[in-house]
Parts: structure tokens; C-alpha cells; sequence
């Protein structure tokens, strides 16, 4: 079986999963939160290079403020309780995203994490938090356009040379979605131009190893000509 290097899952469903058991959408979240843990260990374990978690994005701003206060102190409550697993298993924790805009202690605890897993060899677990692609792509822009400005580089910027300004430098090889939407939501945009999508009505905290196995199973059963013919 063919392993995609790149997968990026949109982890959805979180607050319908937590009404449908009539518990609070914060419980969604904290079972979601374990569901991080099981699916970085499953695609480590399966040999996906790098994993991009949809954790965070910058509309998520206009939660309530109880929710979104949850959700920043989300990551201090999983590093503490799954960051010693993930380095005995050798993944390595980045971020995708403006983190600078979060609580100073929420930044603290994903640098942490960023810092003591930089050296693992492992999957690369990144969170995509605070995350836009649209800002991403306008972020890449102003950085290339004051490059030119300080005449770092000329104006020759080609596709591949632009993608090293987006916080996501790779293209994704396959795109998950949970819980039965059937949408980007402003993630990847530019990074997905070639993927495979699979959207499954699977919500996220419901959503296990062998979900994941199920859908690189779907992708092997697709031929990616990348705009050719098949061979």
C-alpha cells in the first residue's frame, strides 16, 4: 500500500458529537483533543511523514468566549498529558499559523512543545492554529514583496519559490475531512491544488486508526495524473 507523505485532516464534528451525548461542546473538544494523540501515533506508526491538523482557524475567533477560552487552553491541557508519549515515539511538534495572536501562556506551551520535540526524527505533527489560508497567502505575499524591496531577490517569483513563503511549504498529498461537511473552509487553499479529498461522515472524536487506514486504502484507489493522461 502507497502511503501519502503529506495528509491534512479538517478534525470536524467536535460540537455535534458532544450534543448528540447532551454533554457541553467543550467535552467534544477534550475527546477530540485524545483523538490527536491516537491518529499521530497511527500515522507515525503507518509512515506518513507529516500530518496537518486543522486545530484552530482564524474564524474560530468568533466562538463564544467560553468556548474559545477552552480551546486556548486546549493545547496546555494535551501537551501535559501526551507529550512525553509523542517523544518516545519520536514525532516531532510544529504549528502552522500566526501563533503571536494567542494567550501568552498558550504560545508558551506550543513553543515548548515545538522546542523539546525539534530534534525527532518522526512524523511531524503540525497544528495548523490560528490558521487562514487566504492570510496565509496575503502574509506570503508581503513577505515576498518586501524581499524585493530590500532587494533580496528580483521579481522572478516562480510557483514553487512561492510556496517556501506560505507557513505550509508542502503540497498535500491527501485531504481528510470529519463529519460529513463537504467543504475546505479556508485551509490549504494553495497547498491542495492536486490532493486527493475524502470526506467522511465519521465525526472527529469518533474517528480512529483504522478510519485513517480506510482512507489511504481510498487513495490508493485513486490515479493521481496530476492534469496528464494515465499510464
Amino acid at each position: 500500500m502507497q502511503i501519502p507523505s503529506t495528509v491534512a485532516i479538517i478534525m470536524d464534528g467536535n460540537g455535534r458529537w458532544a450534543k448528540k451525548r447532551g454533554l457541553p461542546r467543550t467535552a467534544g473538544h477534550k475527546k477530540g483533543a485524545d483523538t490527536i494523540r491516537d491518529i499521530g501515533l497511527a500515522a507515525n506508526d503507518i509512515g506518513i511523514k507529516k500530518l496537518i491538523l486543522y486545530a484552530f482557524s482564524t474564524e474560530n475567533w468568533k466562538r463564544p468566549e467560553d468556548e474559545v477560552g477552552y480551546l486556548c487552553k486546549l493545547p496546555g491541557i494535551f501537551f501535559d498529558r501526551y507529550m512525553k508519549e509523542l517523544m518516545e515515539n519520536n514525532i516531532r511538534v510544529t504549528f502552522a499559523g500566526e501563533l503571536e495572536k494567542f494567550p501568552e501562556e498558550t504560545q508558551k506551551v506550543i513553543q515548548k512543545a515545538v522546542n523539546l520535540s525539534q530534534n525527532n526524527t518522526g512524523l511531524n505533527l503540525c497544528l495548523a492554529i490560528n490558521y487562514g489560508s487566504r492570510r496565509e497567502i496575503v502574509l506570503g505575499i508581503q513577505k515576498y514583496a518586501q524581499d524585493i524591496k530590500e532587494q533580496k531577490r528580483n521579481n522572478d517569483l516562480t510557483e514553487d519559490e512561492f510556496q517556501q513563503y506560505l507557513f505550509v511549504p508542502e503540497d498535500i498529498d491527501l485531504m481528510i475531512r470529519t463529519s460529513g461537511e463537504v467543504r475546505l473552509s479556508n485551509f490549504l487553499l494553495w497547498q491542495v491544488a492536486y490532493s486527493e479529498f475524502i470526506f467522511t461522515p465519521v465525526p472527529w472524536p469518533d474517528f480512529d486508526r483504522q478510519c485513517l487506514i480506510d482512507c489511504i486504502k481510498e487513495y490508493n484507489e485513486r490515479d493521481r495524473r496530476f492534469g496528464g493522461l494515465s499510464s
